[in-house]
């Protein structure tokens, strides 16, 4: 049962905070990333239709339609809004700690409602509207999960499970754009379905009003905190100010402790100066974190922007098929918050509970190496399966990709959370996100050499398989890290041993 501090009414307060949180991640933050599904009807539609052109197969007995200008709109579209998703993190960030929570959500709220707006008013005549329409939702989705995943601090201990699922029920909020689908099959038109997610802001309003605060919450909760309009006195908290107050003893509540590792990788002497964000940025465990990050995200990008012509040529075409690998893969991103659980689950039974003379943070290091190593594997293993040309093997893919995708995420956050001081987890997180955003423009290059090469994306898998490989440093780095640590702390061990027993003598 989840704790909360404060009287019944707060109690009751903090659980309708989560519960509409949680119901908010996993049908409106994350809706872009089931883009898939929303291709299919947008093809439907004749959305970029007119890039199509006639063409005549080899033994010129039937005219085709050579869609492949339309199929490479499409992924743009999925590219540019996938880029803004992860790239406007880290200015987000700056202007969620300067304005608060309040200010933050506004903005959500007015980038969601354009965008949703606009492809209710688009069409087969407007499909450009949908390149600033799809990042417009995207950017004001990752608003609502960055705004959410404070509500964890309500509940103590549960803390990181409630980030986590969270970060779940934003991945799993992709099956809203199947929902949409199976909606249109069924004469439900996709205008329809946008104004009603455009009707759905006022639920956001709501909730920014009556169940959130207005600048931050803080952790741990202060005896007299309240928030939301109802309440006759709101307190309203700067976070590092009143953690600095605090005092860094009582930061050990969190989990993560805010003094460095005993050994830096860049070997400074003085603590301030290597616990300075500049320090954090030009480690290696930053630039190896950032290439594990980013070769595994562009993995899944182009699998995602390239799933529909993928689904269509193993298909031969065949619609009934595509629509049901669709459905299949849209059900499978909607089990993402299980992942997500089992990823906490996994996390909190691979700690090394039996080191002894260690730091909780090296303990905590040292145990992200196999998390690290098997999302590596888990990609690679993904890759391949997306690059064998077989289509039932596909449902293999799926399940590989959702499983991934969640150790990724998960794992980027627990280890920033533990490798890098707390006060910079905010920055780091936004730093490392704007940036493997940067590297997921690779995804264009990729589709244009897929279309170089006729529309077989056989060779770019094997290329982006191979890069994959890449990750698998990032672990092995950790480990070796880790290994040094040990060797000097028995070293240091030997030595005031020897000087013990050479006191002794005398």
């Amino acid at each position: 049962m989840l704790g909360c501090k404060g009287s019944s009414g707060m109690g009751v307060r903090y659980k309708l905070t989560l519960a509409t949180g949680l119901l908010e991640c996993l049908c409106f933050a994350g809706v872009v990333f089931g883009w898939a599904s929303l291709v299919f009807v947008l093809k439907t539609d004749g959305y970029f239709s007119d890039l199509c052109i006639n063409a005549t197969d080899a033994m010129a007995f039937n005219v085709l339609d050579d869609c492949s200008l339309q199929d490479e709109n499409f992924s743009l579209v999925f590219t540019v809004a996938s880029f803004m998703n992860n790239f406007l993190t880290l200015p987000n960030g700056f202007f969620y700690d300067h304005f608060g929570t309040m200010a933050t959500r506004f903005l959500a709220i007015f980038l969601y409602t354009i965008g949703t707006l606009i492809v209710a008013l688009s069409s087969k005549a407007l499909s450009i509207l949908l390149f600033p329409a799809l990042s417009f939702v995207a950017v004001g989705g990752i608003l609502f999960l960055m705004t959410n995943m404070q509500v964890g601090n309500l509940f103590g201990s549960h803390r990181s499970t409630i980030i986590t699922v969270y970060n779940g029920a934003f991945d799993s909020s992709s099956v809203i754009f199947l929902i949409i689908k199976v909606l249109y099959e069924r004469g439900v038109s996709l205008r329809s379905s946008f104004l009603f997610l455009l009707a759905c802001n006022l639920i956001h309003l709501l909730r920014t009003l009556f169940l959130m605060p207005k600048s931050h919450i803080p952790y741990p909760i202060p005896d007299d905190y309240k928030y939301g309009m109802s309440c006759a006195k709101s307190h309203s908290y700067n976070v590092e100010q009143y953690e600095a107050e605090r005092g860094p003893s009582s930061d050990r509540g969190r989990g993560v402790a805010d003094e460095p590792l005993e050994t830096d990788t860049l070997q400074l002497t003085d603590n301030s100066e290597k616990d300075s964000f500049r320090s954090c940025v030009l480690s290696w465990f930053f630039l190896w974190h950032l290439i594990w990050l980013s070769v595994m995200q562009l993995r899944h990008y182009f699998f995602i922007g390239t799933l529909n012509p993928m689904l269509n040529r193993l298909a031969n075409q065949d619609p009934d098929i595509v629509s049901e690998y669709t459905n299949a893969f849209a059900f499978t991103q909607f089990c993402g918050v299980l992942c997500y659980a089992f990823f906490t689950i996994f996390l909190s039974h691979s700690h090394p509970v039996f080191f002894v003379g260690v730091s909780e943070r090296e303990a905590d290091l040292h145990s992200s190496v196999l998390s690290l190593l098997l999302t590596s594997l888990q990609c690679l293993l993904f890759s391949i399966c997306a690059s064998i040309p077989f289509l039932p093997l596909q449902y293999v893919t799926f399940i590989l990709q959702v499983l991934n995708r969640s150790f990724l995420y998960g794992g980027n956050a627990a280890f920033i959370s533990i490798a890098f001081p707390a006060r910079h987890f905010g920055k780091m997180y936004g730093l490392v996100m704007s940036l493997s955003a940067v590297v997921s423009l690779l995804q264009y290059p990729c589709f244009a050499l897929n279309k170089v090469l006729g529309g077989d994306p056989f060779c770019v898998n094997i290329i982006l398989t191979v890069l994959t490989l890449l990750a698998f440093i990032h672990p092995v780095y950790v480990f070796l890290h880790c290994r040094e640590l040990a060797k000097q702390r028995e070293n240091s061990q030997s030595i005031l041993e020897a000087s013990i027993q050479e006191t002794s003598m005398y």
